[in-house]
C-alpha cells in the first residue's frame, strides 16, 4: 500500500508541475524561448534527513546526507548522454569554477525555464566555466530536451541510475522520487560556495544571484 502511494504520489506532483507556467518548448536563442513571469524563491532550504520543502504549502522530506555552503563536492557518478558514468566533482569543467543546476525534471515549465536561464542569461560565463543541469530524467530525455531546446552549452548530468547524486547531497525526494530544485556554485577546489535549495519547490531559485556569484569567484581567482 505503501509503495503504491508513494507511486500516486510522484505521479501527482509531476503532472502538477507541468502546470505551473507554460508548457510551450522553445530554443536557447532567448527570442525563441518564451519567459514566463514565474515566482522566484526568497531564501533557501536546508539539504538532508529532517528537513523539508513545500510543493503548495504541501511539506516534501528532504533523503541523504545534506551539504552547506564550504562542504566539498562530493565524490558520486552521474550518467552522460552516452550512458557512460562520469563523477560529479571531474566532470570537463573540474578545476574551475561550475555551476550546478539542479532540477526535478526537465518536461516541467519551471525546471524549462531555469535550464534557459542558465543557458542564455549568462552573460559569456559559458565561455569561461561549466553549466550544469543535474535531473532524474534519463539521458535520453535529456538529449532530446537539449536537441528541442537547442541548448548546447550546457552539460547534461542523469541520476536516474538510483538518485545517487540526490542522496549524497541532501537533494532527493524519495516520496515522488525526484531531486529538489537547487542551484550551487563550485569553486575551482571543488568547494561548494553557493547553495539555493528552493524553499517551494514551484518557483526558480534566484539563478541571475548564482550567475553573479559565480561571475565574482572567477575575478577573485
Amino acid at each position: 500500500m505503501r509503495m503504491r502511494y508513494s507511486v500516486f504520489i510522484g505521479t501527482a506532483l509531476c503532472v502538477s508541475l507541468s502546470l505551473v507556467g507554460c508548457q510551450t518548448m522553445g530554443g536557447s536563442t532567448g527570442a525563441g524561448f518564451s519567459y514566463k513571469n514565474m515566482p522566484v524563491a526568497d531564501g533557501s532550504a536546508v539539504a538532508g534527513d529532517g528537513n523539508k520543502v513545500l510543493f503548495k504549502g504541501s511539506p516534501l522530506a528532504l533523503t541523504g546526507n545534506g551539504v552547506k555552503v564550504g562542504d566539498q563536492l562530493r565524490d558520486v557518478k552521474v550518467a552522460q548522454n552516452d550512458l557512460s558514468l562520469v563523477n560529479i566533482a571531474q566532470t570537463k569543467g573540474a578545476g574551475k569554477v561550475r555551476i550546478i543546476s539542479v532540477v526535478p525534471s526537465l518536461d516541467t515549465p519551471v525546471c524549462e525555464q531555469q535550464t534557459h536561464l542558465l543557458s542564455e542569461r549568462n552573460k559569456g560565463l559559458d565561455k569561461m566555466i561549466e553549466l550544469i543541469t543535474v535531473s532524474v530524467d534519463t539521458p535520453f530525455a535529456q538529449k532530446r530536451f537539449a536537441k528541442e531546446a537547442n541548448i548546447a552549452n550546457v552539460t547534461f548530468l542523469s541520476d536516474y541510475r538510483g538518485a545517487d547524486f540526490g542522496k549524497t547531497h541532501g537533494l532527493f525526494l524519495e516520496g515522488p522520487n525526484i531531486l529538489t530544485r537547487a542551484v550551487m556554485v563550485v569553486d575551482k577546489t571543488n568547494t561548494i560556495r553557493y547553495l539555493q535549495i528552493t524553499p517551494e519547490l514551484s518557483q526558480l531559485p534566484d539563478m541571475e544571484e548564482a550567475l553573479q556569484f559565480a561571475r565574482r569567484l572567477i575575478t577573485e581567482s
